[in-house]
């Protein structure tokens, strides 16, 4: 059934470790002639040190502005800033998930029960596709505890060789209000069926 599979060709990839999808990035950066922007160190792959023009996971900065900007002040939700959910607005837990999660959004019908294709929902301001709902993306970052709001910070990368990264955005599993804004923050080391990724490079 449609609703209820993550494997078609233009679903979201799903099911991958951080570490999946960098070497998929250096992969990528190989067929394109460029250098990869991750290497080895002590049996894992980790940013280069600065970072280079080869294809990786967006930084965590990056991934924020890309959600949130965009015709004006920073958007609260994916859809704009007030709630409920408007219908239409992208792949959350609603009603079609009910059989597969506990909490759901009882009201809405997005017509699917787990990942959606992608392209299925209306792009952001900034022209970007399920930033949130449908899947939940690793970032290029590390897990850690975010500077307090005074401290000013250009693109800041929490860089290294940890293995708790950050997760950005929420999923066809979430329901909740914290988990519905764009500012919501995970992390994790593992697989997940809502969790995969997208690609960034700089351009020069």
């Amino acid at each position: 059934m449609l609703q209820q599979t993550l494997d078609l060709d233009r679903q979201p990839v799903v099911g991958v470790t951080w570490q999946d999808a960098a070497a998929y990035c250096n992969w990528l950066s190989a067929q394109d002639g460029l250098e990869p922007a991750y290497v080895e160190q002590a049996g894992r792959l980790v940013p280069v040190t600065p970072l280079n023009t080869g294809y990786r996971l967006p930084t965590e900065a990056e991934w924020e502005w890309a959600a949130r900007s965009g015709g004006g002040a920073l958007r609260k939700y994916p859809w704009g800033d007030a709630l409920p959910v408007p219908p239409g607005a992208g792949n959350f837990a609603d009603r079609r998930a009910q059989p597969l999660v506990a909490q759901v959004l009882a009201d809405i019908d997005d017509g699917f029960a787990a990942t959606a294709p992608v392209g299925s929902f209306a792009a952001n301001p900034l022209g970007f596709f399920d930033m949130g709902g449908n899947v939940a993306e690793w970032a290029l970052d590390l897990y850690t505890v975010q500077p307090a709001g005074s401290t000013v910070a250009v693109d800041p990368v929490a860089a290294g060789a940890g293995a708790v990264r950050v997760i950005r955005g929420s999923s066809w599993q979430h329901s909740g209000v914290t988990e519905l804004r764009l500012a919501f923050r995970d992390y994790g080391d593992g697989r997940r069926n809502d969790l995969g990724f997208r690609i960034a490079r700089y351009a020069q």
